[in-house]
């Protein structure tokens, strides 16, 4: 069983053009889709379309669309009424899988409503394999919010409690670390901002120096270190050793949501009982399957293609531009 608390979700919109998006113009959208979405919700839809069972912890009342959408998609999920509307989120796609993504804060969450989450996350925790930590934080909310479940969480059940993974980004993220969640998912611009790299695309251009960066945190306390970093693959980092995973060219159609499915495939082959390497294997696969995919579709694990993919050892040596 996995738990995903998402405290920041949303109702996705997704709008496909037929052309580049010009600023300032009027353009007609080709397609349109909504679905619920945030990172846990889109990480428990893709787990569920592959048959493992999840369960979606979010805030939100019982008549918002987010939570009617988990429904009538047959998400298992736990909502916390909040009295307010979940946010809605807009991303614009064009032909060549560019995505411009539009979010907005979300509601604010007053510090009780914060403790009852808290309180309703480490009660549904109980027994669970894994619990994931996903998204942005909403306004009222603390930076170390996540950092603070985590110490709970294993406070309450010592060794029994679930593994944690975080996958959020800014400084919710650096404070997660320092509580040495079990795995983290960053993207190569999210890594780069906690590791103190300048350039984003130059890590993202070089595996090693992801590897090298992503070795730090695993030095600090972090588990593993799965690092996305779009259609130049997939690094993980555990204190075992480093891997890229990288798949055949292709062309997105849309890369929202694709993150979280990589990491949903990380942790469905991982619960299985695959190795680390080939769990990286399994998470590039799925991220590949949902970016081929239109809006925020999820892929089931028979729509993936892990044998496309290649998984290679990265042999890292300390150099000056990792700190």
């Amino acid at each position: 069983m996995i738990i995903t608390f998402t405290p920041n979700p949303s109702l996705d919109r997704t709008i496909g053009l037929s052309g580049r998006l010009a600023r300032g113009e009027v353009q007609r959208a080709v397609s349109s889709r909504e679905e619920p979405g945030g990172k846990g919700v889109n990480i428990c839809r893709a787990l569920e379309a592959s048959g493992l069972p999840s369960l979606a912890i979010l805030p939100g009342d019982d008549l918002d669309p987010v939570l009617q959408g988990l429904r009538t998609a047959g998400i298992p999920h736990l909502g916390m009424p909040i009295g307010a509307a979940i946010r809605s989120n807009v991303a614009i796609t064009e032909p060549d899988g560019t995505t411009t993504k539009i979010n907005v804060p979300g509601p604010l969450l007053s510090t009780e409503q914060q403790h009852a989450l808290i309180a309703l996350v480490l009660e549904k925790a109980e027994g669970a394999d894994w619990l994931v930590l996903a998204g942005s934080l909403p306004p009222g909310v603390p930076v170390d919010f996540y950092a603070d479940i985590t110490r709970q969480l294993r406070a309450r059940y010592g060794a029994a409690a679930p593994k944690v993974a975080v996958d959020s980004s800014g400084a919710p993220l650096a404070a997660a670390v320092t509580a040495a969640p079990d795995l983290i998912k960053p993207n190569g611009e999210e890594l780069a901002e906690l590791t103190g790299i300048p350039d984003a695309d130059a890590l993202e251009a070089d595996p090693a120096l992801v590897a090298r960066a992503s070795e730090r945190l695993v030095a600090a306390g972090v588990g593993a270190v799965l690092a996305t970093l779009g259609a130049s693959g997939a690094v993980l980092v555990t204190a075992a050793g480093a891997w890229l995973a990288q798949t055949p060219p292709m062309i997105a159609t849309s890369t929202v949501g694709a993150g979280d499915s990589s990491l949903a495939g990380f942790l469905l082959s991982t619960i299985a009982g695959a190795s680390a390497p080939d769990s990286l294997r399994q998470a590039a696969a799925h991220g590949a399957a949902a970016a081929s995919l239109p809006g925020s579709t999820v892929p089931a694990l028979n729509q993936t293609r892990p044998g496309d993919v290649t998984v290679t050892s990265l042999v890292t040596h300390p150099k000056e531009d990792v700190q």
